[in-house]
Formats: structure tokens, sequence, C-alpha cells
């Protein structure tokens, strides 16, 4: 009796193996394959840290929306502002952004020094992650910006997803706390 139940531990212990490694190499296939793309517009309501905020407002004064893309879906999406100052609310993120945007007009054209990231979501596990892993890397590219700071909601999963993805806190405030992934070029 003890035998047959060693056997069948064993048959389910191979099966398990065997369906963490296919996991494993589908989770490595679909990061592999996946790219940064510019968005249009995204869907608001899936958007769990900031859906009161319309397309308009995503697009409008240089601020832009970015995705993870892989075979023509989105898995994860981060939205940013450009601005030259640190913003503590939404509502401080909208007049910095626009001042930034009013300025370049008057100067080279790149808005902002900063790239505020004020929400970002994935729909597949490891998207949160490999979005902030490839907006850094274009930022990193970009001649005119220098800082990448989030506009965060005031939770602790916020501030244990970004300290794990080795942002620095820089500070909290009333309503949201910032974030800083160090940009070295």
């Amino acid at each position: 009796m003890n035998s047959k139940i060693a056997k069948k531990i064993k048959a389910r212990f191979r099966k398990s193996k065997k369906n963490l490694k296919k996991n494993l190499k589908n989770f490595f296939d679909w990061v592999k394959g996946a790219e940064l793309v510019e968005l249009k517009e995204c869907e608001t309501s899936k958007d769990p840290v900031r859906p009161e905020l319309n397309n308009e407002f995503r697009t409008s004064y240089g601020r832009k929306i970015f995705g993870v893309k892989f075979q023509d879906e989105i898995h994860a999406v981060m939205c940013f502002a450009f601005t030259n100052k640190i913003p503590k609310t939404v509502n401080e993120l909208d007049l910095l952004s626009k001042d930034a945007f009013l300025q370049s007009a008057n100067r080279d054209q790149n808005v902002g020094k900063m790239a505020i990231a004020y929400t970002v979501w994935s729909n597949k596990k490891g998207g949160g992650k490999l979005i902030v892993k490839e907006v850094f890397k274009m930022i990193k590219k970009s001649n005119h910006l220098n800082r990448l700071v989030t506009l965060s909601p005031l939770t602790e999963m916020a501030r244990n997803f970004h300290l794990r993805n080795g942002a620095l806190e820089v500070q909290v405030n009333e309503e949201t706390q910032n974030f800083e992934y160090k940009i070295i070029k």
C-alpha cells in the first residue's frame, strides 16, 4: 500500500515539474517577444490607479501612454507626463505638465526634464516590471530627460512595487508618494 502511495506522489511530482517548466517557458517567451509601443489611447476603465483620468488628459500637453505589446495584444500600460518639478497631486501634475509643454514651444520642443509616471497596470504576470524596465531604457536613451519619477497612490502595494523594482522613495505626500528610478547615462 505504501508503494502505491509513493508511486502516485512521484507521478504527481513529475507532472508538476513538467507544468512548471512549461509555464516558465511561456512566461519567458512573452517577455522576450514583447515590445514597448506608444498608444493613442487606453481602456481607462481598466486602470486600477487613476480610472477617472480620460484619454484626452493622458495625451494632451505632451503627455503619453505606453504599452507593452505581445502578439497584437497590450499586456501592460504606463502613462506619463513631462515636467520640470516633482508633483505632489494629480492637479499639480496637470499644471506642471502644461507649464513644461508651453515652455517647450519657445525652446527646442522637448517637454520637461522629468518623466512622471502617474499610473501603471498589467494584465499579465510580469508585465508591470517589464514596462518599468522598458520605459527606463527609453528614458535613458533620450537627450532631454534626466529623471524618472512616479506619482503613486499612498498604498503599501505601490510602495512595495517600486522599491522591489529598484526605485528610491523621494517623498510621501498627503495623498500620494513619489519614487525615483535613477537614470545613469
